[in-house]
């Protein structure tokens, strides 16, 4: 099977990597998605991921804490760099070729983020892992995401969580949730359906790039959406 798709983001969240526990990491989600990712490869789609950092740190309420808000997205900038480098050594467990990319200095472990570097480390079949979020507080991993995969010119990002799509509403507290195929972002804005936060969300809009989300735990549902299955909700103009 040929990938529909030439190049994607992945975002993956924080907390997908924690699997059943409370904190941390799972080694068995790490290879679940580690095995997601290689077909992904072998079906001729170019990688890049971006992961959150929930797992590890949530920026927490600054007056119970003491911890400013820019201090904060710092130490969640730099969870996200745990993660990219768990993940990174899941994949290349599986035989792939990897280069995590930060976007705040640290060379005795990441690359620095160099826009023309990413996509050609893309160009040349590795998989491209982006960790630090966009450098900035203020900025969720979800804006990285976007500007990412606006960046290196990606044909979709796609948003990997543990339902199987968008719904009218969430469907783990509403059982009559209906979910949709298809929808736009104007549609998106109107019923106040948070795909992402509104910056990530606006950055796909204004640069009509679709976001297609999707139930990334299921076995399979990656390289069934790559080869042109309904699987998921996409979100287009």
């Amino acid at each position: 099977m040929q990938s529909r798709f030439k190049r994607i983001l992945l975002k993956l969240s924080g907390e997908s990597l924690m699997g059943d526990k409370s904190f941390g990491l799972d080694p068995a989600v790490l290879s679940h998605f580690a095995k997601e990712i290689k077909t992904a490869k072998e079906m001729g789609a170019e990688v890049a991921i971006v992961i959150g950092g929930g797992n590890i740190y949530r920026g927490m309420d600054e007056a119970e804490t003491g911890i400013e808000r820019a201090h904060g997205d710092y130490m969640g900038m730099l969870a996200t760099v745990i993660n990219g480098m768990a993940v990174q050594a899941a994949l290349e467990r599986e035989g792939l070729f990897t280069r995590l990319l930060s976007a705040i200095k640290m060379e005795q472990i990441a690359e620095p983020y160099i826009r023309r570097r990413a996509i050609r480390h893309l160009e040349k079949g590795r998989m491209v892992i982006f960790g630090a979020g966009t450098g900035n507080p203020y900025f969720t991993t979800d804006t990285a995401g976007s500007l990412r995969a606006i960046e290196i010119q990606a044909d979709v990002i796609l948003k990997g969580t543990r339902v199987d799509g968008i719904y009218t509403a969430d469907p783990e507290k509403d059982p009559t949730a209906t979910k949709y195929e298809k929808i736009t972002f104007k549609e998106c804005i109107d019923k106040n359906l948070r795909v992402m936060d509104m910056t990530a969300f606006t950055l796909c809009m204004e640069n009509n790039l679709p976001i297609i989300v999707f139930d990334m735990n299921k076995k399979g549902n990656l390289a069934k959406l790559l080869a042109g299955e309904k699987v998921g909700t996409l979100v287009s103009s």
